[in-house]
């Protein structure tokens, strides 16, 4: 320790060689033996040749460009797709009928690429419309993705109550399930917290949280408790930061592990990964390709069943053909050249990554005791519980970026002065508009403060 601290010239251990996550998670500069704890593995077999699902998102408003996109897609590596789904076009595909949908999907072989949806309150609509397409086909892999939850926080209300609309879905969903054997059928996420700027704990929190809200509503809808937790998908968030993605997947894992344990079953998690959307920049865009790729490792190497990169130009506009391609060769490589789901867990007997697994979940679990003793999901969004949380955690983050004590390449630092924005695509969304389904339910409509995604970049960027 002499020579150490002759080395730091009078600064002290903490402040020169230690550092502090936005979760309160402090990193220390070495890992030993000593600091090794127990962390339950994910050793299950993967398919050497297809580890895991490469899901390619689409959001053009135009059902015809999407379904080109999709095929494009397929034809070239994706394994599955994410229909983003708003009947006005400005946040998704312009679809609001079965035949606007059977349009976007156009000649995808529905039995054989997974189909999974986004489409917040319109959710058990576009969930019925999704399975008459696929009825000659009981067996499709279909992701109906219901998550009323995620648009609520993320719109600060819903259209009647709240919690008619978990409920309401939870009871298409049961139907659905009768038929559509291998369908997912809830998506649980803390995703709209993550990009809201919330922490990994918080984003970990509400995404159990929600878990248990959505297999209690299908369980009150008539599905065994072994059968609710089984169609439920956990969704997480994964930005730049690798070693935290790694981390942060092992500890959603460790979380539904106790969550099903406590509630009397064993349900193997399934996790659908998506890169972030708040560390993308409009500035200096080509180094959104190291930040998704970081993303995609992180994925890879925790053990996502499917995961999502957005295109390296989505903080500009709507991706081209070449953005696509990035976005989806991108995984390609990861998977096929550097051979990351060629073993279970790699990150399992790390010291460093075995400890952060255990703190995330630890402190984690910690925020999801406290949101239900705040009476639930639902509860503690009305009341501002989460949103308060979030907003801290995001203060702090929005201050650690000011004075560089965290830095964001191309735009904090060495920024590109000869930047060349890259192509996007600009559609004008009402040429493809159409009239969506009424999703009100009778009753109040519900309230809660919004959580509104940002990306951290923006403050920098004049924009």
């Amino acid at each position: 320790m002499t020579l150490v601290e002759k080395t730091l010239k009078g600064q002290s251990f903490d402040d020169a060689l230690t550092t502090t996550t936005p979760d309160g998670v402090t990193i220390q500069p070495l890992y030993t033996a000593k600091d090794g704890v127990a962390v339950a593995r994910d050793l299950r077999i993967r398919d050497a040749e297809r580890p895991w699902d490469l899901r390619v998102r689409a959001a053009h408003p135009d059902p015809a460009r999407t379904v080109k996109d999709l095929l494009t897609d397929l034809e070239n590596g994706a394994a599955s797709v994410l229909l983003q789904l708003d009947p006005s076009g400005k946040n998704g595909i312009a679809v609001g009928s079965p035949d606007d949908l059977a349009k976007a999907l156009s000649g995808v072989l529905l039995d054989l690429a997974p189909v999974a949806l986004d489409a917040g309150f319109m959710g058990p609509k576009a969930a019925d419309w999704l399975g008459a397409l696929a009825k000659a086909a009981p067996n499709a892999p279909l992701g109906f993705h219901l998550d009323p939850l995620t648009a609520f926080m993320q719109a600060g209300g819903s259209p009647g109550p709240i919690e008619s609309h978990v409920f309401n879905a939870a009871t298409v969903a049961t139907r659905l399930a009768a038929t559509y054997a291998k369908a997912s059928l809830f998506l649980a996420t803390g995703r709209a917290v993550h990009e809201a700027g919330g922490s990994n704990v918080e984003e970990l929190a509400a995404m159990t949280a929600a878990a248990l809200a959505y297999a209690k509503a299908l369980t009150r809808s008539g599905l065994s408790t072994e059968d609710a937790f089984g169609r439920i998908v956990l969704g997480v968030s994964l930005d730049g930061e690798y070693f935290t993605g790694v981390a942060k997947i092992r500890a959603a894992k460790a979380m539904w592990a106790r969550l099903t344990e406590a509630c009397g079953v064993s349900v193997p998690a399934k996790i659908e990964a998506r890169s972030s959307r708040r560390m993308l920049a409009k500035a200096d865009a080509w180094t959104n390709l190291l930040r998704l790729t970081s993303a995609g490792f992180a994925g890879a190497v925790g053990g996502a069943d499917a995961i999502v990169l957005d295109a390296f130009t989505d903080a500009i506009g709507l991706p081209t053909a070449f953005a696509r391609r990035q976005a989806r060769n991108t995984q390609l490589v990861l998977m096929e050249e550097s051979n990351l789901g060629r073993v279970a867990d790699p990150a399992g007997g790390a010291w460093y990554l075995d400890s952060l697994t255990d703190q995330l979940a630890r402190t984690a679990w910690n925020g999801f005791q406290a949101i239900e003793a705040a009476g639930g999901i639902i509860k503690a969004l009305e009341s501002g519980y989460v949103a308060s949380g979030v907003a801290k955690t995001r203060a702090a983050q929005d201050v650690a970026y000011a004075d560089k004590t965290r830095k964001i390449l191309g735009v904090t630092i060495f920024p590109n002065a000869d930047d060349k924005p890259p192509e996007v695509e600009t559609p004008d969304p009402a040429a493809f508009a159409v009239a969506g389904p009424d999703v009100r339910l009778p009753g109040p409509d519900s309230k809660c403060q919004a959580l509104t995604p940002i990306r951290f970049a923006a403050a920098f960027e004049g924009a």
